[in-house]
């Protein structure tokens, strides 16, 4: 008998199975076009900053892109400045692309002044560090907290050994190669927005919405979940098809 007051819990649906050729037998009767497809894979090689790939599959599909392909070169030159450590360079081909990219992000243009501190404090210039840091970016830090935190955790290189296994993660990782890819990747995703192109690719949003999809349908349905990685379909007893 229930107490008074309390409600019974309603029984949690079964769920559904869906086997693997039935699986396959939906899925074939989704239809996209090839003209789709082309898109994607264009959108995909313009985005990532493959010219010669996006020149080469624009003649073979008569697939007109609605950016100029020149400009792919110049962002290119700009991600790997960054990723090499140039990023005064860096900055200096952005502007002559669009001087306002910069002055309209602030969070940006803090993140590329912080990979220059990073960049000195690496090549041990310890006083061009403090200097920068002083006259670049302690301004920057009084007025957004946030900044003011990144800043502390960028001076603090200069106070642990980055080899030191008891140096705290947040301030190694400053010195890592990733450090420099995610500040190529924010200033590749502004240019891009500049040139009123996506910050991402078509197929990375598809891909996170299938994973949202996947994850709403697991709720109710046993069925077989793709594998992104080798492109394979699985299976109710564990094992994978294509």
């Amino acid at each position: 008998m229930i107490p008074r007051g309390l409600h019974p819990i309603p029984p949690q649906p079964q769920k559904v199975h869906i086997d693997r050729s039935e699986w396959e037998k939906r899925l074939t009767e989704v239809k996209v076009s090839r003209e789709d497809l082309n898109k994607l894979v264009m959108d995909y090689l313009v985005i990532e900053g493959y010219k010669s790939a996006a020149e080469e599959f624009s003649k073979e599909t008569g697939l007109q892109h609605a950016v100029d392909l020149s400009t792919i070169e110049t962002r290119m030159h700009i991600r790997e400045a960054v990723q090499r450590g140039d990023v005064e360079q860096a900055i200096e081909l952005v502007n002559d692309i669009d001087p306002t990219i910069l002055d309209s992000n602030p969070s940006l243009h803090f993140h590329l002044q912080q990979q220059r501190l990073i960049e000195y404090i690496r090549h041990g210039q310890v006083p061009e560090a403090l200097a920068f840091a002083q006259t670049e970016l302690a301004p920057r830090g009084e007025d957004n907290p946030e900044f003011l935190t990144e800043l502390e955790h960028t001076m603090a290189l200069l106070a642990f050994d980055v080899d030191n296994t008891g140096t705290p993660d947040q301030i190694v990782e400053l010195m890592a190669q990733n450090q420099r890819l995610k500040t190529a990747g924010e200033l590749n995703a502004a240019i891009l927005e500049a040139l009123n192109q996506g910050r991402e690719t078509k197929l990375l949003a598809l891909v996170r919405l299938l994973c949202w999809g996947e994850s709403m349908l697991d709720k109710r349905a046993d069925f077989p979940v793709a594998d992104l990685r080798s492109g394979m379909i699985g299976s109710s007893n564990g094992s994978t098809s294509t």
